[in-house]
């Protein structure tokens, strides 16, 4: 482009007398444009009338009208009736009269409008009406004739609007070329790659051909369509750029000089493999009987072989598990900080600090200050990270995907909890007792169990014991416990104990054959954490191994000092280490594809997960065992033997050997 010098001035303007520039460079007859400008006013009012185009489709959206200046309008225009009528459609009010069109002026000054007055006027936007007593349109109810109402200043028009057209039929799916899928990180150029790609699918579609030439039916049956071999080709090329970027290049060339010398025979194998795998994999008939784990070991021997996997139980007590018995000075601190205290304690749920009455307040009996509690019952955690995405995650609560920081709660509760976790206090509550010895025959060689706690006004308390017998998984003892202190909450979300199973249970009767049915059992019930905690002492021996999962909040439930703990969280430990854990259900999920604790909101099953705990024993036993036997060792009468040293005579490694388990 150059800039205006003047040069056309006096050149006429070829576009003349039509030329629509504002600013031309040429020269106009001004004379012969204004005569055209008062002859184009001078039409008849028809001429302004709006001609509405009965092709555009409504979904154009609204179209503008030139604007007229304000002034003149109001001056001159006292009235704008609008009328239209359908070329080849009769219109439903045609029989009305004619409205009247006098009092449009059709003569106006040549300086009260401005020039561009005289161009054609853009329709007003395509609305209907609504019928409102059927809450249709009346396009919907005309399907060749639709009437259209529009109103401007004082009066009204009706016009016919073309039928509304049929739905469209829904796309099909796009079809995919020999245009190669975009990666994240391309392995080389594209150009390089569709080249490649090319000469892949150029191979592939010559043995197609082949198939398709064949006289076999199973084999013709195998030949894909044009599509279907672009798609093959692409998948191919694609999952050769992602699992071997660095060879990319030399992988996709074998494969095509392997596509050009193989014969007919190798190709339809190839692709009958390929359409087995694609098809869907019938469904696994879940049954609730788990899947038998072979360890390599009889049962005698499995419980022989737990104590080797008992915890070191140095260290442990930073991390929730107590080893030792309070002395009398620490509970005697214990004690004067408790009195001070006046019962105010902080929320386990809220943090809200709130006050605790046991035995309740005299003037209300009220066993609880502070109103209700709202909270969130699940963990806050961080959505996992998708490929490519750099943007910060905010941490969000798994029960109501509410952002922390966001929302109080999702779930309100009639009292504020608390939980107690200083040994100490724990002590002043109910004393920790040591694992006694027993005189007993025929007890189990290992026990697995697992404890279910509510909140009381002394703290989380125990209000469900079981024990299951290693490893066949055999009940031995399910019973209600009654707490000490008065309930708060049952945290039957967790805990599965609902009242109804309280109002059920039936007083303890020690001659009952403990139930192993898939039903929920009527449980029994004693009176006391003692009681039940004397219960399981009559199960175990100080030698005896006891297994369960993050054993430090049952062991402290039912406050008891025991020398053989057999700990999943300690045996499938968290790559970063505690107090980071894995929890049963993920563990289970993980290693033998089995969902347990799947009740929701009815709580968790302390049987299932007592035996779902030496399940996972089980596992790490044969996982152990087939590691020893490559490295030489042997088992006898229960009994296990390290590898004979070099030149030492068989009699000498039982010797030394003997008794060592």
């Amino acid at each position: 482009m150059f800039s205006s010098l003047g040069l056309f001035k006096n050149t006429p303007c070829p576009e003349q007398p039509h030329c629509s520039f504002k600013y031309c460079l040429f020269a106009h007859d001004r004379s012969q444009e204004q005569g055209d400008h008062a002859a184009g006013l001078s039409r008849p009012a028809e001429a302004h009338l709006l001609e509405i185009d009965d092709n555009v489709n409504e979904s154009d959206g609204p179209r503008k009208r030139r604007r007229i200046d304000a002034e003149a309008t109001n001056n001159d225009i006292s009235q704008f009736t609008l009328v239209t009528a359908s070329k080849t459609l009769k219109s439903p009010i045609a029989d009305q009269p004619e409205p009247d069109t006098s009092a449009v002026q059709t003569k106006i000054p040549e300086d009260a409008l401005p020039r561009t007055a005289s161009r054609k006027i853009s329709p007003p936007p395509r609305r209907l009406a609504k019928d409102t007593s059927t809450k249709r349109t009346v396009a919907e109810n005309a399907p060749t004739t639709q009437v259209r109402a529009v109103q401007y200043g004082k009066g009204s028009i009706q016009s016919p609007a073309p039928a509304r057209k049929a739905s469209a039929p829904k796309a099909k799916a796009s079809e995919e070329s020999l245009n190669p899928r975009m990666l994240l990180n391309p392995p080389v150029s594209h150009p390089i790659r569709t080249k490649l790609l090319t000469l892949l699918w150029v191979e592939m579609a010559r043995l197609n051909e082949e198939v398709k030439k064949t006289k076999d039916r199973p084999e013709v049956s195998l030949a894909l369509s044009d599509q279907e071999l672009i798609v093959e080709a692409l998948d191919e090329e694609s999952q050769m750029a992602k699992k071997n970027p660095t060879v990319y290049q030399n992988v996709i060339k074998s494969r095509i000089m392997v596509l050009r010398k193989m014969k007919l025979s190798v190709w339809t194998e190839e692709r009958t493999k390929k359409k087995a795998q694609r098809q869907p994999a019938p469904e696994k008939q879940k049954l609730n009987v788990p899947e038998a784990i072979d360890t390599g070991l009889t049962p005698a021997e499995e419980i022989a072989f737990v104590p080797r996997l008992a915890a070191v139980q140095e260290g442990l007590s930073k991390h929730g598990y107590i080893t030792t018995k309070p002395t009398a000075a620490e509970l005697e601190v214990a004690m004067k900080g408790v009195e001070s205290a006046q019962g105010w304690e902080l929320c386990d749920r809220c943090k809200t600090r709130f006050q605790v009455f046991p035995g309740r307040r005299g003037e209300d009996g009220a066993l609880t200050s502070g109103g209700n509690c709202t909270y969130h019952w699940a963990r806050a955690r961080r959505p996992e990270s998708v490929k490519g995405d750099t943007k910060p995650r905010d941490l969000k609560y798994a029960c109501c995907d509410e952002t922390v920081g966001v929302s109080a709660g999702c779930t309100k509760s009639d009292t504020h909890v608390f939980k107690i976790s200083d040994p100490k206090r724990l002590a002043l509550v109910m004393p920790f007792q040591l694992t006694p010895t027993s005189d007993r025959t025929g007890l189990p060689g290992a026990v697995c169990f697992d404890c279910e706690m509510g909140y009381t006004t002394l703290g989380l308390e125990l209000i469900r014991l079981t024990a299951t017998a290693f490893p066949d998984g055999r009940p031995l003892l399910d019973v209600l416990v009654r707490p000490l202190g008065e309930i708060l909450d049952l945290n039957s979300r967790f805990s599965g104990v609902w009242p109804e199973d309280w109002e059920k249970a039936t007083p303890l009767d020690e001659d009952a054959v403990q139930s192993d049915t898939d039903t929920a059992p009527i449980l029994q019930i004693v009176e006391s954490p003692v009681a039940a905690r004397e219960l399981l002492f009559r199960l175990l021996t100080p030698e005896t191994p006891l297994i369960g999962h993050a054993l430090e909040n049952d062991l402290n439930a039912v406050r008891i000092l025991h020398p053989v703990i057999v700990d999943t969280c300690l045996l499938y430990a968290h790559p970063r280490g505690l107090p980071i854990r894995y929890g049963l259900k993920v563990l289970m999920k993980k290693h033998f594809d089995r969902d347990i604790q799947m009740g929701g909101d009815q709580g968790h099953d302390s049987k299932e997960d007592a035996r779902a705990a030496g399940d996972l024993v089980r596992r790490r036993i044969g996982k152990m065992w087939e590691q020893m036997k490559l490295e030489g060792w042997s088992v006898r009468d229960g009994e296990f033997y390290p590898p004979l040293p070099p030149g030492a005579p068989i009699d000498h490694k039982l010797s030394l050997s003997k008794g060592a388990g």
